[in-house]
């Protein structure tokens, strides 16, 4: 990072790292003894009481202001407890998602299992791509469940030791893909065996391109297009809920049209506009449920 000093990295790696390992692994392991219920109540608590104070929490209030123009602070300020309650449980339900089973532990139900199935039995490649909505780390689940391994795109944490607990994954899926250039050569050859992608798209992306996203131009990863005219296949979108406490949903639907006008530009603009779109209507529906802390819009 420029300006970081020469000592700064090996300083932290030597005694700031180990330090932030011990604890995480502490809480995972503390977190992964109790039921699964449990912890995700725990965090939900500990979300509504600490998240509110931070200081984050105001780029989560100008989001929130400029989306929906139309609610009153004391509205806005209610999605944004709901935002944390949902971010603490997702962060400790995540020592169980090892272990989660549709309508076994935490009662994770599973929609559209059909459209998992005709993607897994095509002979093609395919793409899925979700949003940080509810507990975004069982998007995979379902391709699990129906025997389709998923390759899902990752950002790996600042630090290595700790980035070890972040790669347990649930039985079946496929591989941890890094973001970056590496990842995205590893990708290709995925697609090019006929393999499945899995993509979170609703984070800023400096480099990529303006696409609308309540009703201002947010900076878009077009992979998801690029891959999918590049390859010529399916594009499914995933949709996590949280109906409520720990009761999870999964929703996977028909894979989108993809556009095929011969201006590759304009077909990759149109497809992540689709793309958008679909994640605007379902942060409408349960805005408390969305990750409102990204800088997704340009000042």
């Amino acid at each position: 990072m420029a300006g970081r000093s020469t000592t700064e990295v090996p300083w932290r790696r030597r005694l700031i790292h180990p330090f932030e390992a011990l604890v995480a692994y502490a809480a995972f392991g503390v977190l992964r003894l109790l039921p699964f219920n449990a912890a995700s109540a725990l965090g939900g608590l500990a979300g509504r009481a600490i998240g509110p104070r931070l200081g984050i929490t105001e780029r989560a209030r100008r989001n929130l202001t400029c989306a929906f123009p139309e609610k009153t602070a004391p509205e806005i300020e209610r999605i944004i407890l709901g935002m944390w309650d949902n971010l603490g449980r997702t962060v400790c339900e995540y020592p169980h998602l090892d272990r989660l089973r549709f309508s076994e532990v935490g009662g994770v139900d599973m929609v559209g299992a059909e459209h998992v199935d005709a993607l897994r039995d095509d002979g093609r490649p395919g793409i899925f791509f979700a949003a940080h909505m509810a507990n975004w780390e069982i998007c995979a689940l379902g391709f699990a469940h129906r025997g389709l391994p998923v390759h899902v795109f990752y950002r790996a944490p600042n630090n290595p030791l700790v980035a070890l607990l972040f790669q347990r994954r649930h039985p079946g899926a496929g591989e941890l893909i890094p973001k970056g250039a590496e990842g995205a050569r590893r990708a290709l050859v995925l697609m090019r065996k006929g393999e499945h992608l899995g993509m979170l798209v609703d984070q800023k992306l400096n480099d990529g391109i303006p696409v609308p996203f309540f009703g201002r131009d947010a900076m878009t990863a077009p992979a998801v297009a690029r891959f999918a005219l590049k390859f010529d296949c399916p594009v499914m979108p995933v949709r996590v809920e949280r109906l409520h406490g720990s009761r999870l949903r999964v929703t996977h639907y028909p894979p989108i049209d993809l556009p095929r006008t011969g201006d590759r530009q304009a077909d990759v603009a149109a497809v992540m506009a689709k793309v958008n779109a679909l994640i605007e209507g379902w942060v409408r529906e349960r805005p408390e449920q969305w990750l409102w802390l990204h800088n997704r819009w340009p000042d």
